[in-house]
C-alpha cells in the first residue's frame, strides 16, 4: 500500500540528474550521500565549496518550515526536501567568511557533505611539574 510513499534514493538522483548539466542540482546527482540521520548541530564540510577548492563548514541549527505547496506534496514525497539555517563556523571562501554568517542550505546537499570533527590542540606540559 505504501510501497512508493517515500523516493527511494535511485529515484532521487535520476530526479536530480534531470537538471541541465552544470546546475547544482545536476551535480548533486553525482555526488554520494555521505551522511545519514539527523544533521542538526553536526560540522559538515559542504561539498561545492571544496569542488572549488575552497573549506566552508557549516553547522545546521534549524530547519526552515515547509510551505504549504510542500506539505500537500503527492507521493513520493521528495527524500531531502528540508532547508537548514547554517552558521559558518571554518572557511577560505572569500564570499562565505566565518564570524556570523548564516547560509541557507538544502538538506540534499548537507548530507552530501562531509562530516567533520573538532580537534583540540592538547594542554601544554606544566613546566613546574
Amino acid at each position: 500500500m505504501f510501497k512508493n510513499y517515500f523516493e527511494a534514493p535511485e529515484v532521487e538522483v535520476a530526479r536530480l540528474a534531470t537538471a541541465p548539466v552544470g546546475s547544482k542540482a545536476h551535480t548533486l546527482s553525482t555526488l554520494p550521500v555521505n551522511i545519514r540521520g539527523p544533521v542538526e548541530d553536526l560540522m559538515i564540510e559542504l561539498p561545492f565549496a571544496a569542488q572549488s577548492g575552497y573549506t566552508v563548514v557549516v553547522v545546521p541549527f534549524d530547519s526552515y518550515e515547509l510551505t504549504a505547496e510542500e506539505k500537500a506534496e503527492k507521493p513520493p514525497i521528495r527524500r531531502y526536501r528540508t532547508w537548514w539555517r547554517c552558521l559558518v563556523i571554518a572557511s577560505n571562501h572569500p564570499s562565505y567568511p566565518v564570524g556570523g554568517n548564516r547560509l541557507a542550505i538544502g538538506e540534499d546537499e548537507i548530507v552530501r557533505g562531509t562530516l567533520r570533527t573538532l580537534e583540540v590542540p592538547a594542554a601544554p606540559a606544566n613546566a613546574d611539574a
